[in-house]
């Protein structure tokens, strides 16, 4: 639309209709009208060419690699058949996990009663764990055997003032742990050897076996 007056240009977007020019621009405003139709006349292509044009798009949409394309595409309904017994099977075996990871760890010890049923799972190990800390108002436990999760294993408080106590059942195997005061103080097992963790803080370590748990 290039050289046309801006009247004209309005007319040719439609927001002015011919008879709302100015009357020395109706003439251009007609022939630029009469152009634009001209070019806006459908183009009918030779019946050869778009035979040969379709046989195209149809030859590539039956193609092997669109007909993969469209099935992974295609939504498809999923139906899924669970037999009770098998799922009752799987809860079980879920609870049983769950309370094979019961946490852990360390001073006096006594083996769990053996059984039939208990010889081929993993060994375990009763440990109890104990804290002299009188002035705290909580202490948790953790090591190797919770993720070091300190809020996984907390002691209560025992008979005697100022003793924190926990026991554990902990597979056979060396364990590093340490006592958490009041969720902020990282505090060694006096009776325990420790190890330097790599992080400039101290872990105690404990080793279980068949027979008890011993301090490394």
């Amino acid at each position: 639309m290039t050289g046309y007056d801006p009247l004209v240009k309005r007319l040719l977007d439609g927001e002015l209709a011919l008879a709302e020019l100015p009357p020395e621009l109706q003439a251009e405003g007609a022939e630029a009208l009469r152009l634009l139709g001209a070019d806006r006349r459908p183009v009918a292509l030779p019946a050869a060419l778009e035979a040969r044009v379709m046989a195209a798009v149809r030859a590539r949409a039956a193609s092997p690699s669109r007909r993969v394309l469209r099935w992974i595409a295609e939504p498809r309904e999923l139906r899924l058949r669970v037999r009770p017994w098998v799922l009752g099977a799987g809860l079980a075996a879920a609870a049983l996990v769950l309370l094979l990871r019961a946490p852990g760890a360390r001073v006096s010890v006594r083996e769990p009663g053996a059984t039939a049923a208990r010889a081929a799972a993993p060994e375990r190990v009763f440990v109890r764990f104990e804290l002299y800390a009188p002035a705290a108002k909580q202490v948790g436990l953790a090591g190797t055997f919770n993720q070091w999760d300190q809020a996984a294993t907390p002691l209560v408080r025992a008979g005697k003032a100022g003793v924190w106590t926990v026991t554990l059942a902990l597979p056979a195997g060396q364990h590093q742990y340490a006592f958490v005061v009041d969720g902020r103080r990282w505090v060694t097992d006096p009776a325990a050897p420790a190890v330097d963790d790599g992080f400039g803080r101290r872990n105690s370590v404990i080793a279980v076996g068949g027979t008890g748990a011993r301090a490394l």
